[in-house]
Formats: structure tokens, sequence, C-alpha cells
């Protein structure tokens, strides 16, 4: 990125909920190597938003939030799919938990997610996200 400060993370995948969790792997990959941190546990989240883009930087924010308040980066995610709800779209997020303290840091860790040049898109072969974050 041209701002030494930013972290550019671009994933796809044929679902718009499983660009998603693409998108948590490669934020997480940017940072850490978690293949042999040791499991903080599971955790699920439930998060309504009024588009998928919205849906995209809430569960990217939850991993920031996670990863602050409790120590713990997920090693794994599963993304439910994206389903109508009365103020917009919701998903499920279940992930699966390290102990950020045990992972090996290979990066500049997150702080917050940019709204800045964020895209998400379906098409006919499939869905791409771009979002920027704050390291």
């Amino acid at each position: 990125m041209p701002h030494t400060a930013d972290m550019r993370v671009e994933a796809w995948s044929p679902t718009a909920a499983g660009c998603i969790g693409e998108a948590v792997r490669a934020m997480v990959e940017g940072f850490a190597d978690t293949s042999g941190a040791a499991v903080a546990g599971d955790h699920e989240h439930v998060i309504t938003a009024e588009s998928d883009e919205d849906l995209l930087v809430s569960v990217l924010e939850e991993v920031v939030y996670r990863m602050d308040a409790h120590g713990e980066i997920p090693f794994d995610v599963e993304v439910g799919a994206i389903r109508p709800a009365a103020d917009g779209r919701c998903l499920s997020v279940r992930f699966r938990m390290a102990d950020a303290g045990t992972a090996v840091a290979v990066g500049a860790v997150p702080k917050a997610v940019s709204l800045h040049d964020l895209q998400m898109r379906g098409g006919p072969g499939g869905w791409t996200c771009r979002v920027t974050l704050d390291v």
C-alpha cells in the first residue's frame, strides 16, 4: 500500500459468505502464523448490517476487537449463508480462536478497518472483495 500504516486484503469465493471467510483468513495471514498457536476456544457471533460490504467490515472489526480485548485471533472461521433480515442482511460467524500470544508475528497487527476503497462484488465468476486495514 502507498501508506505505510495500511494493509490491503483481497479475497474471492463462489459465494459472498465464502468471500468474507477468505478475507478473514487473508487478514490473519498478513500478520500472524497461527499454525503452532494454542487453541483458545470458539466464538460465535451474529452480525446484521445494511449491505454485504457492511457485513464484511463488521466481521473484520470483530476480529480486531477480539485481538484487542481478549488477546485472541482466529485460526479458522466458518461463515454461514447471508440471510435477509428486517434491517438489512444477517450472517452468523464461528471463529476457532487461538491465543494471540502463542502465534508467531509475521507483520503489523491491524488496528481498524478502513472504508476507503472498500469493495465487495458478485459476478458470473463468483464474489470478490477488497478492504484496507489500518495497522
